[in-house]
C-alpha cells in the first residue's frame, strides 16, 4: 500500500533503509508487473532532494522500486527554480506527502565551497553557482563554531530544508496545512544508514516501524 501520510511516508524510508544496512533488501515493485502497472501515472509517496553523487542512489538505499520516489538531483543539494518547479509539482500535481533532503558525509560539494570561502578563488565554469548556492551554509556554520566537514554538511542539509520552505509558499503552505513535511536526512557513505538532521514540523510522530529499526538507524 502506498504511504499516504508523511509519518507513513518516512517510516517506509527509515524501513526500507534499514533492509539496505542490514543486507535483507526486497527491491519492491522492480518487476516487470509493476513496470507495466505504473506505465500510465505514477504516485510516489516521497520527494528526494538529492546530492548527484554517485554513492547516493535513493531507490538503493531506500530499497524502493519505480513509482515510488520522484528524486531531483544537484550537486550538493542546491535549490535553485528548477529544483522548486519539481518539487512544487510533486507535492501538487502527484499529491506526494514527503520532502527528503538527502545529503551526505565527506560532501565534495561543501568541501569545494569551503576551499572557495578559504581562497577566495572563484571555481571555473558553472561550478561557482554550486560554489555560491553552498556559501551561506558555511557562514551559517561558522557563526556556530563549527568546523568540521561533516558538521558543516548538517548545517548545509537544515539550511537547504529551510531554503524550500522559504522560497517555496506552495510547499510551505501544504505543510501548515498537515499534508506534507520535510526531512533533512544525512547519509554515511559506509555504513548505508540515513540519520535524520531537520524536520518540519518537528518532530513528526513516531513512524511505526519497529523500534529496534530506529536504534540501528542511529547507530
Amino acid at each position: 500500500m502506498t504511504p499516504r501520510s508523511p509519518e507513513q511516508a518516512l517510516a517506509e524510508l527509515r524501513a526500507g533503509n534499514l533492509r539496505f544496512v542490514t543486507g535483507v533488501p526486497q527491491h519492491p515493485n522492480q518487476d516487470a508487473g509493476h513496470r507495466a502497472a505504473v506505465a500510465d501515472g505514477q504516485h510516489p509517496f516521497a520527494v528526494i532532494v538529492g546530492c548527484s553523487d554517485s554513492r547516493l542512489a535513493a531507490e538503493i538505499i531506500f530499497d524502493r522500486g519505480l513509482g515510488d520516489l520522484f528524486v531531483v538531483r544537484t550537486a550538493g543539494h542546491t535549490a535553485g527554480p528548477e529544483v522548486l518547479g519539481s518539487v512544487e509539482y510533486a507535492v501538487t500535481v502527484l499529491g506526494t506527502p514527503l520532502v527528503v533532503v538527502l545529503g551526505h558525509d565527506s560532501c565534495g560539494a561543501v568541501q569545494a565551497a569551503r576551499e572557495g570561502v578559504r581562497t577566495g578563488a572563484a571555481p571555473a565554469g558553472h561550478l561557482g553557482a554550486v560554489v555560491d548556492a553552498v556559501s551561506p551554509s558555511l557562514l551559517r556554520a561558522a557563526r556556530q563554531g563549527i568546523e568540521d566537514l561533516d558538521g558543516i554538511v548538517d548545517v548545509h542539509i537544515a539550511q537547504t530544508v529551510e531554503t524550500l520552505l522559504a522560497r517555496s509558499g506552495v510547499l510551505a503552505e501544504r505543510v501548515a496545512a498537515g499534508r506534507c513535511a520535510v526531512v533533512g536526512m544525512s547519509y554515511r557513505l559506509s555504513g548505508g544508514e540515513v540519520r535524520t538532521v531537520a524536520q518540519v514540523p518537528a518532530p513528526l510522530p513516531a513512524p511505526s516501524a519497529p523500534a529496534d529499526a530506529d536504534a540501528a538507524l542511529a547507530s
